[in-house]
Protein backbone atom coordinates (compact mmCIF):
# COMPACT_ATOMS: atom_id res chain seq x y z
CA UNK A 1 0.00 0.00 0.00
CA UNK A 2 2.67 2.09 0.30
CA UNK A 3 5.37 3.85 -2.34
CA UNK A 4 8.19 1.20 -1.43
CA UNK A 5 10.16 0.34 -4.29
CA UNK A 6 9.96 -3.20 -4.01
CA UNK A 7 10.87 -4.76 -7.42
CA UNK A 8 14.07 -2.22 -6.64
CA UNK A 9 14.78 -3.74 -3.14
CA UNK A 10 14.47 -7.27 -4.39
CA UNK A 11 16.99 -6.62 -6.95
CA UNK A 12 19.57 -5.19 -4.48
CA UNK A 13 19.02 -8.13 -2.26
CA UNK A 14 19.76 -10.54 -5.03
CA UNK A 15 22.94 -8.93 -6.07
CA UNK A 16 24.27 -8.62 -2.54
CA UNK A 17 22.79 -12.70 -1.83
CA UNK A 18 25.03 -13.49 -5.34
CA UNK A 19 27.65 -11.83 -3.95
CA UNK A 20 27.30 -12.87 -0.44
CA UNK A 21 27.11 -16.59 -1.54
CA UNK A 22 30.33 -16.48 -3.94
CA UNK A 23 32.02 -15.03 -1.21
CA UNK A 24 31.46 -17.50 0.67
CA UNK A 25 31.87 -20.38 -2.06
CA UNK A 26 35.50 -18.70 -2.13
CA UNK A 27 36.29 -18.66 0.73
CA UNK A 28 35.06 -22.43 1.36
CA UNK A 29 37.52 -23.32 -1.81
CA UNK A 30 40.08 -21.33 -0.64
CA UNK A 31 40.06 -23.31 2.89
CA UNK A 32 39.96 -26.73 1.56
CA UNK A 33 42.01 -26.71 -1.66
CA UNK A 34 45.72 -25.37 -1.18
CA UNK A 35 45.83 -25.24 -5.07
CA UNK A 36 43.28 -22.55 -5.48
CA UNK A 37 44.23 -20.58 -2.15
CA UNK A 38 47.40 -20.54 -3.99
CA UNK A 39 46.20 -19.50 -7.38
CA UNK A 40 44.10 -17.18 -5.51
CA UNK A 41 46.54 -15.55 -3.39
CA UNK A 42 48.63 -14.99 -6.47
CA UNK A 43 46.04 -12.91 -8.84
CA UNK A 44 45.21 -10.68 -5.17
CA UNK A 45 49.17 -10.03 -5.68
CA UNK A 46 49.19 -9.07 -9.13
CA UNK A 47 45.89 -7.41 -9.29
CA UNK A 48 46.95 -5.06 -6.48
CA UNK A 49 50.70 -4.78 -8.06
CA UNK A 50 48.72 -3.33 -11.08
CA UNK A 51 46.43 -1.15 -8.99
CA UNK A 52 49.45 0.71 -7.45
CA UNK A 53 51.38 0.89 -10.89
CA UNK A 54 47.98 3.15 -12.17
CA UNK A 55 47.76 5.13 -9.40
CA UNK A 56 51.15 6.21 -9.92
CA UNK A 57 50.66 6.73 -13.35
CA UNK A 58 48.04 8.91 -12.81
CA UNK A 59 49.05 11.24 -10.33
CA UNK A 60 47.60 14.78 -10.22
CA UNK A 61 50.63 17.44 -11.11
CA UNK A 62 52.01 18.95 -7.76
CA UNK A 63 49.75 17.00 -5.63
CA UNK A 64 50.46 13.68 -4.10
CA UNK A 65 47.41 11.70 -5.07
CA UNK A 66 45.82 10.20 -7.99
CA UNK A 67 43.56 10.86 -10.36
CA UNK A 68 42.00 7.94 -10.12
CA UNK A 69 41.47 8.59 -5.96
CA UNK A 70 39.53 10.97 -6.30
CA UNK A 71 37.21 9.22 -9.19
CA UNK A 72 36.78 6.25 -6.38
CA UNK A 73 36.27 9.15 -3.44
CA UNK A 74 33.56 10.82 -6.15
CA UNK A 75 31.92 7.15 -6.89
CA UNK A 76 31.84 6.96 -3.03
CA UNK A 77 30.09 10.30 -2.25
CA UNK A 78 27.67 9.54 -5.26
CA UNK A 79 26.89 6.28 -4.10
CA UNK A 80 25.98 7.42 -0.63
CA UNK A 81 23.66 9.93 -2.06
CA UNK A 82 21.83 7.64 -3.76
CA UNK A 83 21.47 5.27 -0.90
CA UNK A 84 19.63 8.08 1.20
CA UNK A 85 17.53 8.76 -1.33
CA UNK A 86 16.95 5.04 -1.00
CA UNK A 87 16.25 5.00 2.06
CA UNK A 88 14.23 7.96 2.50
CA UNK A 89 12.16 6.36 -0.05
CA UNK A 90 11.10 3.55 1.91
CA UNK A 91 7.11 3.18 2.84
CA UNK A 92 6.37 6.96 1.33
CA UNK A 93 2.74 7.25 -0.11
CA UNK A 94 0.98 8.43 2.93
CA UNK A 95 -1.18 10.60 2.76
CA UNK A 96 -3.62 12.70 4.93
CA UNK A 97 -6.55 12.87 2.93
CA UNK A 98 -8.88 9.70 2.36
CA UNK A 99 -11.15 11.53 -0.30
CA UNK A 100 -11.65 13.89 -2.80
CA UNK A 101 -15.00 15.86 -4.82
CA UNK A 102 -15.19 18.35 -7.23
CA UNK A 103 -18.16 20.23 -6.53
CA UNK A 104 -18.55 21.61 -10.57
CA UNK A 105 -18.64 17.47 -11.08
CA UNK A 106 -22.10 17.61 -9.47
CA UNK A 107 -23.39 20.74 -11.38
CA UNK A 108 -22.38 19.38 -14.05
CA UNK A 109 -24.43 15.86 -13.64
CA UNK A 110 -27.41 18.11 -12.91
CA UNK A 111 -27.24 20.01 -15.91
CA UNK A 112 -27.12 23.29 -13.81
CA UNK A 113 -24.56 24.62 -16.26
CA UNK A 114 -23.05 26.51 -13.31
CA UNK A 115 -19.58 27.95 -13.39
CA UNK A 116 -18.81 27.29 -9.30
CA UNK A 117 -15.50 25.19 -8.71
CA UNK A 118 -14.64 24.23 -5.89
CA UNK A 119 -13.44 20.70 -3.73
CA UNK A 120 -14.51 19.17 -0.70
CA UNK A 121 -12.29 16.20 0.87
CA UNK A 122 -12.36 13.84 3.67
CA UNK A 123 -9.38 13.96 6.40
CA UNK A 124 -8.02 10.30 7.28
CA UNK A 125 -8.53 11.30 10.60
CA UNK A 126 -12.39 11.48 9.97
CA UNK A 127 -12.20 7.76 9.79
CA UNK A 128 -9.63 7.22 12.24
CA UNK A 129 -11.92 9.22 15.20
CA UNK A 130 -15.30 6.82 13.96
CA UNK A 131 -12.81 3.54 13.97
CA UNK A 132 -11.18 4.74 17.51
CA UNK A 133 -14.66 5.79 18.95
CA UNK A 134 -16.13 2.01 17.98
CA UNK A 135 -13.37 0.22 19.14
CA UNK A 136 -13.19 2.35 22.21
CA UNK A 137 -15.15 0.47 24.46
CA UNK A 138 -13.73 -3.09 23.17
CA UNK A 139 -12.25 -4.83 26.02
CA UNK A 140 -10.18 -6.91 23.78
CA UNK A 141 -8.73 -4.00 21.91
CA UNK A 142 -5.94 -2.12 23.75
CA UNK A 143 -4.91 0.54 21.21
CA UNK A 144 -5.66 1.67 17.36
CA UNK A 145 -3.92 3.64 14.89
CA UNK A 146 -5.47 4.39 11.49
CA UNK A 147 -3.31 5.64 8.58
CA UNK A 148 -4.11 6.31 5.17
CA UNK A 149 -2.11 5.39 1.91
CA UNK A 150 -1.72 6.31 -1.69
CA UNK A 151 -2.48 3.54 -3.91
CA UNK A 152 -1.48 3.69 -7.41
CA UNK A 153 -3.28 0.36 -8.71
CA UNK A 154 -6.72 0.89 -7.10
CA UNK A 155 -9.42 1.52 -9.92
CA UNK A 156 -11.79 4.81 -9.18
CA UNK A 157 -14.35 3.43 -10.86
CA UNK A 158 -14.83 0.76 -8.11
CA UNK A 159 -16.22 3.08 -6.07
CA UNK A 160 -19.82 2.74 -4.97
CA UNK A 161 -20.96 6.58 -5.12
CA UNK A 162 -20.18 8.57 -8.50
CA UNK A 163 -19.99 11.89 -6.74
CA UNK A 164 -16.55 10.65 -5.38
CA UNK A 165 -14.26 10.30 -8.10
CA UNK A 166 -10.05 11.47 -8.25
CA UNK A 167 -10.32 12.40 -12.11
CA UNK A 168 -9.43 16.04 -11.20
CA UNK A 169 -6.13 15.01 -9.56
CA UNK A 170 -6.99 13.88 -6.44
CA UNK A 171 -5.42 10.41 -5.17
CA UNK A 172 -6.29 7.16 -4.53
CA UNK A 173 -6.11 6.55 -0.95
CA UNK A 174 -6.65 3.16 0.91
CA UNK A 175 -6.84 2.75 5.02
CA UNK A 176 -4.46 0.75 7.12
CA UNK A 177 -6.03 -0.28 10.43
CA UNK A 178 -3.34 -1.16 12.98
CA UNK A 179 -5.07 -3.23 16.34
CA UNK A 180 -3.49 -3.79 18.99
CA UNK A 181 -4.88 -6.71 21.37
CA UNK A 182 -5.07 -8.03 25.21
CA UNK A 183 -3.30 -11.52 25.79
CA UNK A 184 -6.11 -14.40 24.76
CA UNK A 185 -8.00 -11.87 22.75
CA UNK A 186 -9.77 -13.99 19.39
CA UNK A 187 -8.15 -12.60 16.34
CA UNK A 188 -11.60 -13.67 14.72
CA UNK A 189 -13.91 -11.84 17.10
CA UNK A 190 -11.92 -8.63 16.79
CA UNK A 191 -11.64 -9.14 12.92
CA UNK A 192 -15.29 -9.35 13.12
CA UNK A 193 -15.91 -6.38 15.18
CA UNK A 194 -13.74 -4.60 12.69
CA UNK A 195 -15.13 -6.06 9.43
CA UNK A 196 -18.68 -4.71 10.83
CA UNK A 197 -16.92 -1.15 11.40
CA UNK A 198 -15.60 -1.37 7.69
CA UNK A 199 -19.03 -1.79 6.85
CA UNK A 200 -20.44 1.29 8.37
CA UNK A 201 -17.12 3.33 7.69
CA UNK A 202 -18.62 2.48 3.73
CA UNK A 203 -22.03 3.51 4.47
CA UNK A 204 -20.77 6.43 6.22
CA UNK A 205 -18.03 8.20 3.95
CA UNK A 206 -20.36 7.11 0.89
CA UNK A 207 -17.68 4.84 -1.04
CA UNK A 208 -15.45 1.74 -0.09
CA UNK A 209 -12.09 2.66 -0.10
CA UNK A 210 -9.53 -0.14 0.39
CA UNK A 211 -8.72 -1.52 3.83
CA UNK A 212 -5.79 -3.50 5.48
CA UNK A 213 -6.50 -4.29 8.90
CA UNK A 214 -3.18 -5.83 10.78
CA UNK A 215 -3.91 -7.80 14.09
CA UNK A 216 -0.54 -7.37 16.47
CA UNK A 217 0.80 -7.47 19.87
CA UNK A 218 3.09 -5.21 21.33
CA UNK A 219 4.94 -3.82 24.53
CA UNK A 220 1.31 -3.01 25.80
CA UNK A 221 -0.34 -6.42 25.29
CA UNK A 222 2.55 -7.99 27.38
CA UNK A 223 1.95 -5.88 30.57
CA UNK A 224 -2.09 -5.49 29.93
CA UNK A 225 -4.11 -7.91 32.08
CA UNK A 226 -6.32 -10.48 30.58
CA UNK A 227 -10.20 -9.54 30.38
CA UNK A 228 -11.96 -12.78 31.43
CA UNK A 229 -15.46 -13.31 31.04
CA UNK A 230 -17.51 -15.07 33.56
Amino acid sequence: MNGTHRGLNRALLGVLGLALAAAGAISILAGTSPAFAQRWTATGTELWASVQGSLAAAKIPGADISWWSVAVLATLVIVAVLLVCWIASQGTGRSNQLAQQDSNSDTERAGAGSDTTGKTTVDTAVAAQAIKAALADNTQVLATSVQSWNNKSWNNKSWTNKAWNNTSGGSNSGLKISIQTRKGASPVEVMAAVDHLVEGLDQLLGFRPPVLVRIKAGTRTLFARTERVA
